[in-house]
């Protein structure tokens, strides 16, 4: 996957490369900041760059993602992936329903695969989770997996020294 991002985003600036992979659903920060690692691009930049750009996409999927999923379900071409995408949100939406707001920063901030802002603004919308609690809680979630991936990327002890030395 990294070869098709790397050989995608040939040519543009890599600052701005960064902030569009950061944006992606499923790669979000969590592929942007190991891509950003890979260019060779000052950590700082890297970490700025892919957490701006995962918050980019947050607000209009909490206030567009349950009418958009909603109207889709009553097609006949796109009814069944709605229906899917819809399902899957809620599944995991449980810990997020058991822990509220704490759940929501739980779950965008564990750096797993199906984790992170697109689907926990996608579970915010779902649980009707109000913008001024959701967006600081996702934009929180962001930075701590930011952290933990820049950690992962980079070497805890590294960024250790780069930070305090």
């Amino acid at each position: 996957m990294s070869e098709w991002i790397t050989g995608y985003f040939a040519g543009l600036n890599e600052n701005l490369a960064i902030f569009l992979v950061s944006m992606l659903p499923v790669v979000e920060l969590r592929g942007a900041i190991p891509f950003g690692v890979s260019l060779g691009v000052d950590w700082r930049s890297v970490y700025l760059i892919s957490v701006i750009g995962n918050m980019i996409p947050v607000p209009f999927i909490i206030l567009f993602f349950r009418p958009l999923i909603n109207y889709l379900k009553g097609t006949r071409l796109f009814g069944g992936i709605a229906t899917k995408i819809h399902e899957r949100s809620l599944k995991k939406s449980k810990d997020v329903v058991k822990y509220k707001i704490f759940g929501l920063f739980l779950f965008v901030m564990i750096p797993l695969p199906g984790t992170g802002a697109w689907t926990g603004s996608a579970i915010a919308a779902l649980l009707d989770i109000r913008l001024r609690n959701a967006i600081p809680t996702i934009l929180l979630g962001v930075l701590c997996a930011g952290i933990l991936m820049m950690g992962i990327s980079y070497g805890f002890g590294t960024l250790f020294v780069h930070f305090f030395g």
